[in-house]
């Protein structure tokens, strides 16, 4: 029986596939450390156990694969019926029991990867609307869930770090970040700078004269980016080479 592979040749989306994959394979794993007991506890996000996460994750994926749907047959199938019915789903995800809550990340990661397999090469252009209201070719749906994995497999608070994050999913993610600020205008008197990066990586407002500099290597300033710490970084402005890490603003 001839193997099955992925009906799209770019190399690039074929690459971000790839990412999206070994960050599933990574929660995965990070999950399958987690003792049944251990998925009561608490999870990096404030008010979220483990459960919510591993909830969250699974939802997302059926949510995405919907759009991958979406793009294959025309017919307009939304992420979620509205923002209650996703909070719902994510509640209720999280009240499983360890073996359903386990088989709902696998099976629906499953299914995500077989609809993005047997997606048409032209259908990945296809316009799909995200649950922000963004219309996105079903290209994005592959960047949507590679974020989605590696940072909550973070926030599982099982060892990982966004130190195990691969470089070009934190500039991406980064990047998005910032532009997402930019956008917004959140960004002014902020200034955002990557010290281990072989290429300038510098975001933000410098025309302030106030102007706050945050700086600290690629994984610990994608992390603060995130809302998720301030370990290993630094700020200063023109008064204070020591200045207190200002909380990063919102991107989502």
């Amino acid at each position: 029986m001839v193997a099955r592979h992925d009906q799209t040749t770019d190399p690039v989306l074929l690459d971000g596939l790839l990412q999206a994959r070994r960050g599933t394979a990574f929660f995965a794993r990070k999950l399958n450390e987690l003792a049944d007991a251990d998925l009561d506890g608490a999870s990096l996000l404030p008010g979220w156990t483990r459960r919510h996460v591993v909830s969250h994750v699974g939802y997302n994926a059926r949510a995405i694969a919907r759009l991958v749907e979406w793009a294959a047959t025309g017919v307009e199938t939304p992420m979620y019926p509205s923002v209650e019915a996703r909070n719902h789903e994510i509640a209720f995800g999280a009240t499983l029991s360890p073996t359903a809550l386990r088989n709902l990340f696998d099976h629906s990661a499953i299914h995500l990867n077989v609809e993005w397999r047997d997606l048409p090469a032209d259908a990945w252009h296809h316009k799909v609307t995200t649950a922000q209201g963004r219309v996105v070719p079903a290209e994005e749906t592959v960047w949507m869930r590679t974020r989605e994995v590696w940072v909550h497999a973070v926030d599982l608070d099982n060892g990982a770090s966004f130190a195990d994050v691969p470089v070009l999913v934190l500039e991406r993610l980064l990047k998005d970040i910032t532009g997402t600020w930019a956008s917004r205008r959140t960004d002014q008197g902020l200034v955002v700078e990557v010290t281990d990066h072989g290429n300038d990586m510098a975001f933000g407002d410098s025309s302030a004269p106030s102007a706050v500099t945050v700086a600290g290597p690629l994984a610990a300033i994608t992390r603060w980016a995130t809302g998720r710490g301030t370990s290993g970084i630094t700020a200063h402005n023109s008064h204070d080479s020591g200045a207190s890490v200002p909380k990063a603003p919102a991107w989502i």
